[in-house]
């Protein structure tokens, strides 16, 4: 299991803590730090809709001009989420062939059961 995000995010820590209260183990990628490659984020957009990953609401998005979000979400230039990962709604999961977005405790109280 392996999440991606950063760290100070409060959506990552809650769902962190709730991975870590349950002794559930797992990797922890800190994508602006570390970055995040090409055919992992094409990776990502085979089992979730780009939609979904990217965060529309955040400050990151607000700070694109209309140009680089036709860019993105209209032709798909994922370069676009490489060079700014804040982007992507935290956190990302992959567990078991899934990809998961965001945190939700019903979806990770599934994992354990």
């Amino acid at each position: 299991m392996k999440m991606y995000g950063i760290p100070n995010c409060d959506t990552v820590k809650k769902a962190r803590k709730f991975l870590d209260a349950h002794q559930i183990g797992y990797e922890f990628h800190d994508f602006k730090k570390q970055g995040l490659d090409m055919p992992l984020l094409e990776s990502w957009l085979q089992v979730q809709p780009l939609e979904k990953l990217v965060n529309k609401r955040s400050t990151s998005w607000k700070q694109l001009d209309e140009g680089q979000k036709q860019a993105l979400m209209a032709a798909g230039d994922l370069t676009i989420l490489q060079d700014r990962p804040t982007l992507i709604k935290r956190p990302v999961l992959e567990v078991n062939n899934h990809v998961l977005v965001g945190f939700d405790e019903k979806t990770y109280q599934s994992l354990i059961e």
